[in-house]
């Protein structure tokens, strides 16, 4: 037992240095501009402010409120493991598995509905319930599905490798990031999206000719219904090889000037000609071993009186909770020091767009209608912005534009 408690901290510790290491070797290295100092006062009305206080105080609540539920819910889950009646092990895997995705649907839909009910409020959202929940039951059917092969395939690597499976846990880890970048854009995006390629004109010919100045094969530049769902405007590049893309919400191309636009195409070649799905997957094969060796270490320690972390005993599926709570532990906290890497990549990836077009003006106001279209807030609590950010924050944005401005 006391071996088994002192490998926790050490574990902790493997799993910290290698995320800190990850995040510091992959750091972009070049094009970083140091904000200029900013007063979002002089950006933001008092109205847009008050506005962007009203709604997302409540919200950063009701998703603290959620993630409290989630590890309440697996701790629960942990403790009072379902018992199924099931011969075949690895097939209980599978229903224990979706039951616990399903679950914790269940567990997040009151405050998911009232935080959908205020953003219909506030104008963001655009969606009636009807639709709402339509969406909600088909993510929670692939959601479910994608937990069931996870929850066969973590119970076969237990009950195969005993106290090693971390080591074949971290190479299905990344190759699920793999698959997850490659295929997801052309295979479950189109489930919940219209996607259109970006038809012949003006516009895609400036995207083009943009990608051209930036030496960047595009793969293609798609056009999406996002305005069945929100005002918010977007764009977004995903996908490897042949399912690599640029994405724009049609809001976006249809509600902004045609500078911001191409401002915001800027920012996403800016990601491919750094290669930053690249960058995120890499540090994704760094840190996997640690953090599942650290998943493994926890579960062994919750779930102990399942078998976990005993050489001489076949694990069952009322072992996956204890497993899903481990790995509900260690991926928040290694999402906290991912994001350590995201913001300075999205930094650069806005560095990037301002030397390609050359328009801070633009790059400004976009950062500025960014913000009042999707009811952000500009600056949000310095604790907030660490734990969750994946972005600089839009005054950081701003200062960047200003900075260069002033510097060229």
């Amino acid at each position: 037992m006391e071996a088994r408690r002192s490998r926790v901290p050490a574990a902790i510790l493997v799993a910290v240095v290698a995320a800190g290491a990850a995040t510091l070797l992959l750091r972009p290295r070049h094009g970083l501009i140091e904000p200029a100092s900013v007063r979002v006062e002089d950006y933001f009305s008092p109205a847009e402010l008050k506005r962007a206080e009203d709604f997302r105080d409540p919200q950063r609540l009701i998703g603290l409120a959620q993630l409290a539920l989630t590890g309440g819910a697996l701790v629960l889950l942990a403790l009072r493991p379902p018992r199924l009646l099931v011969r075949r092990p690895l097939a209980g895997g599978a229903a224990v598995g979706a039951g616990i995705s399903l679950v914790l649907v269940g567990v997040h839909l009151p405050l998911a509905a009232v935080a959908h009910d205020r953003a219909v409020d506030v104008g963001l959202s655009t969606q009636d319930w009807g639709e709402w929940l339509g969406d909600v039951g088909k993510s929670a059917a692939l959601e479910a599905g994608f937990a069931a092969l996870g929850g066969l395939l973590a119970l076969a690597l237990v009950r195969r490798f005993r106290r090693r499976w971390w080591v074949p846990g971290s190479a299905a880890v990344v190759a699920v990031g793999v698959i997850t970048v490659w295929l997801f854009p052309v295979v479950i995006d189109p489930l919940f999206n219209k996607f259109e390629p970006l038809p012949d004109g003006k516009l895609r010919s400036q995207v083009l000719e943009l990608a051209k100045r930036a030496d960047v094969d595009v793969g293609q530049v798609y056009r999406v219904d996002a305005s069945r769902r929100t005002t918010g405007v977007n764009a977004y590049v995903n996908g490897l090889g042949h399912s690599k893309r640029v994405v724009l919400y049609d809001n976006l191309i249809e509600g902004l000037p045609r500078d911001q636009v191409l401002q915001v195409v800027a920012h996403e070649l800016g990601h491919q000609h750094h290669r930053d799905l690249l960058r995120g997957l890499a540090w994704l094969a760094i840190v996997a071993p640690a953090g599942t060796w650290l998943a493994m270490v926890l579960a062994e320690r919750i779930g102990r009186r399942e078998g976990l972390g005993d050489p001489s005993v076949k694990p069952g599926a009322s072992a996956l909770p204890a497993l899903a709570l481990s790995v509900a532990l260690v991926s928040f906290g290694l999402g906290i020091a991912g994001n350590q890497l995201s913001k300075p990549v999205e930094a650069s990836a806005d560095s990037f767009s301002l030397d390609l077009t050359r328009n801070p003006a633009a790059h400004i106001a976009l950062e500025r209608e960014l913000a009042v279209r999707n009811v952000s807030d500009p600056e949000p609590p310095a604790i907030t912005q660490w734990l969750f950010g994946t972005h600089p924050t839009t005054v950081q944005r701003i200062g960047i534009g200003e900075a260069w401005a002033r510097e060229h």
